[in-house]
């Protein structure tokens, strides 16, 4: 999945349309998001009592899961926000050893597709 809990995204379809937020909660498995201020839906819970004596419950507004297919990746570009597509490719890095020899390894980056910059 190219979306991550942290990241701001921009809602592209749906009755949010064009709302930006952060990712509060990423669910890999399912390919849904939860984004900060997006897709709030009222939620009924059983009113009851907390040990102090409290009310809990009600009507409650939260915000629900949105497929990661209606978000996209907004990035600050020269102070502009840009909304992205999100790419990956391979660099590599010298990893010093303890025994103070280095070592090539590769690892996968995160890159904005339409400035290029490391995400």
């Amino acid at each position: 999945m190219n979306i991550h809990k942290g990241d701001l995204v921009q809602v592209i379809s749906g009755k949010d349309k064009g709302l930006q937020g952060k990712v509060v909660q990423a669910f890999p498995d399912r390919q849904k998001v939860i984004v900060e201020g997006v897709n709030r839906v009222k939620k009924h819970e059983k009113v009851g009592q907390t040990a102090r004596g409290t009310k809990t419950g009600g009507i409650i507004t939260k915000e629900a899961p949105i497929h990661v297919s209606n978000v996209m990746l907004v990035v600050e570009h020269e102070g502009k926000k840009v909304v992205t597509r999100v790419g990956y490719r391979r660099e590599e890095q010298e990893r010093r050893l303890p025994d103070g020899t280095t070592k090539t390894v590769t690892r996968s980056v995160r890159f904005a597709k339409k400035t290029g910059e490391e995400i």
